[in-house]
């Protein structure tokens, strides 16, 4: 399973960026998936994702501001992310539980300039 993250990039504070997750050898179904970040020293950390009973849960950072949603037959996760504030930037990874462990895309840059 081959996951490819993108969208990231430089935005404004109160900007807004949409990050997709496209996967190949696999797909995303309805299996377990999420979005993380990452800073430097610090442990990677769930932003946003889904349970594997469809539900959804979010950081407490993030609630109201980001979105997560996937398309079934584009075989494509994304992270809708408005109202960025600096403390948001850090590298964006998607990740995917199929056939029994966490696959990652490579990540992506998100800035949030103040």
């Amino acid at each position: 399973v081959q996951l490819q993250a993108s969208g990231g990039g430089l935005v404004q504070a109160g900007g807004s960026l949409r990050l997709s997750c496209s996967a190949s050898g696999g797909t995303f179904g309805y299996r377990a998936a999420g979005w993380y970040r990452q800073t430097p020293g610090k442990q990677r950390e769930l932003v946003a994702g889904f349970r594997a009973d469809r539900t959804t849960n979010y950081a407490d950072s993030v609630k109201g501001r980001f979105t997560i949603s996937r398309d079934i037959r584009a075989n494509t996760m994304y992270l809708q992310m408005n109202s960025l504030k600096p403390e948001d930037t850090a590298v964006y990874y998607c990740k995917i539980f199929h056939l029994g462990r966490d696959w990652w895309g490579q990540g992506t840059q998100v800035t949030v300039s103040s």
